[in-house]
């Protein structure tokens, strides 16, 4: 993008790596955040999200006349929801401005359009390069809309919160202390966190929204390792690496540590040698098995572990394997955490993955700058192995909705029904979602590209099937929705999207 001149409170906008475009306005930073060394850039609030940050100049548009070039090129969900706040911020401003005083003496008042000064290395504060006759913008800026405000819609009011970076959450490490009062935006979740711990012992904080196009994130010093790069491996790698975290990683498939290498990662030639080097380490494989095999196998992670270390099981596995893999790390001293992720492939590209913790709690906090750069909230649920039912749970609900959905195309088309129709009801009744829309979609353009592989679903049905049978619980719905995702294995469909549960009904 072109260099361009701006000043605080025009509207841009702003490109942040492989992010599409995305619009803002151009805000006062806090007074004790300072600016990256060495960059000539804005301070950005964007619209829609809870995202904020610096952004070069070369990075940014002005709104006005790239909007159509942009909507053009992002048809987004989410996105036209943030064009549509900046629209309805637009109209309140302007009738501000019309409403004043009454007598309309402020219509036609000219604004200065003194390019604003760019910062150097010294700079702390933006607040005094503002025109003298500029209005305080604080006063009037539109907040950023939660998620929870998107979904009751986009035409939400605003109004823009300008409070110290220790009072703000997307600034505020997001593991809050719990004898710390919490900040206002934070108290439903820190009212929900004291119910939790009173009932299960197990706690929940929120992240901040999408937080892996957040530039405010501070990457632990620790060295971090990542063993697996599949579908949501590679997307947690590459958000590590652009919040500034220093990773190495391996795969048993050395040529897909190819890219992250050339992003700034570290290779590391043994899951042995991956540990020994580093102070935290990751891993998220496919199954139990591999899960088991990578730690206990030939130059495995336990020939890594030495005192202190830590180590992150974030694979969809059972509790019985998590308590093997902790009791195996435990005994040679190293520190355990499991921490499995809710979510998509394309979620995990957008850094908005829910992270499910449990076990040592020291090393759930120690990953939180971790957990920031590849998430949207996270939750510890106490003792190792009550993240592993939970992530069960969750998938056996998500899979067997999955079979219901394809169920009921299916009989839509037997009986003559439309199957746009039916998506286009469903998306406008109760039980409208992302998911929905994203997985008819691809039922009915016959795109089965994974983004959570159909195999790994099954595998996780079974294993609910499994654990309800161990605490003697029936499970006749999951137990009937994996028959027919064990139908669609049988039709080679095992590498597809789960999505792809549908040619079960149909062949």
């Amino acid at each position: 993008m072109a260099t361009v001149h701006l000043r605080i409170g025009d509207l841009v906008w702003g490109k942040l790596g492989r992010y599409p475009p995305w619009p803002g306005k151009v805000v006062s930073p806090p007074k004790d955040l300072k600016k990256p060394r060495g960059k000539k850039c804005h301070f950005v609030k964007f619209f829609g999200t809870e995202d904020h940050a610096w952004i070069k100049i070369e990075q940014l548009k002005p709104y006005h006349p790239h909007k159509e070039e942009m909507i053009k090129i992002n048809k987004g969900k989410r996105f036209q929801q943030a064009v549509d706040a900046v629209e309805d911020f637009l109209k309140k401003a302007k009738g501000k401005e019309q409403g004043s005083d009454g007598k309309g003496e402020t219509k036609g008042k000219k604004t200065s359009n003194k390019p604003l000064k760019i910062l150097e290395e010294d700079d702390e504060d933006l607040s005094a390069l503002r025109d003298p006759s500029e209005k305080d913008l604080t006063d009037s800026d539109p907040e950023s809309l939660t998620a929870e405000k998107l979904g009751a819609g986009a035409s939400s009011g605003f109004k823009w919160k300008s409070s110290p970076v220790k009072n703000d959450p997307h600034f505020h490490h997001f593991l809050l202390s719990q004898s710390e009062k919490p900040a206002s935006s934070m108290e439903v979740t820190s009212k929900r966190l004291k119910i939790i711990e009173e009932d299960t012992s197990s706690t929940s904080i929120q992240a901040a929204d999408s937080t892996a196009i957040n530039g405010s994130i501070t990457p632990t010093d620790k060295r971090i390792g990542f063993l697996g790069l599949g579908l949501m491996g590679s997307g947690i790698v590459s958000n590590l690496l652009k919040m500034g975290h220093v990773v190495t990683v391996w795969n048993r498939t050395a040529e897909k540590c190819d890219l992250f290498i050339q992003e700034g990662a570290r290779l590391g030639r043994t899951p042995a040698e991956v540990v020994s080097m580093c102070d935290v380490t990751f891993s998220c494989v496919s199954d139990p098995k591999a899960a088991k095999d990578l730690v206990l196998g030939p130059s495995g992670v336990l020939q890594g572990i030495r005192p202190g270390k830590c180590y992150v099981e974030m694979s969809t596995v059972d509790p019985e394997t998590i308590a093997e893999l902790s009791q195996s790390i435990t005994t040679r001293g190293g520190r355990f955490l499991e921490a499995p992720v809710a979510g998509s492939q394309q979620l995990s590209n957008d850094g908005m993955l829910v992270i499910l913790a449990a076990g040592d709690r020291s090393v759930y906090e120690d990953c939180g700058s971790c957990f920031q750069a590849m998430g949207k909230s996270s939750f510890f649920l106490g003792e190792a192995g009550n993240a592993a039912k939970m992530m069960l749970i969750l998938n056996m609900v998500q899979g067997s909705f999955m079979a219901t959905i394809a169920e009921g195309l299916t009989l839509a088309q037997a009986t003559g029904q439309s199957q746009q129709t039916l998506l286009d009801i469903l998306c406008q009744g109760q039980m409208a979602s992302t998911f929905v829309d994203q997985k008819c979609q691809n039922i009915l353009q016959g795109n089965f590209k994974p983004d959570y592989y159909l195999k790994h679903i099954q595998k996780d049905l079974r294993l609910a099937i499994s654990m309800g049978d161990m605490a003697n619980h029936p499970t006749p719905m999951a137990a009937a929705a994996n028959e027919v995702y064990k139908r669609a294995k049988a039709l080679d469909q095992s590498d597809n999207d789960m999505s792809a549960v549908y040619r079960a009904y149909i062949h």
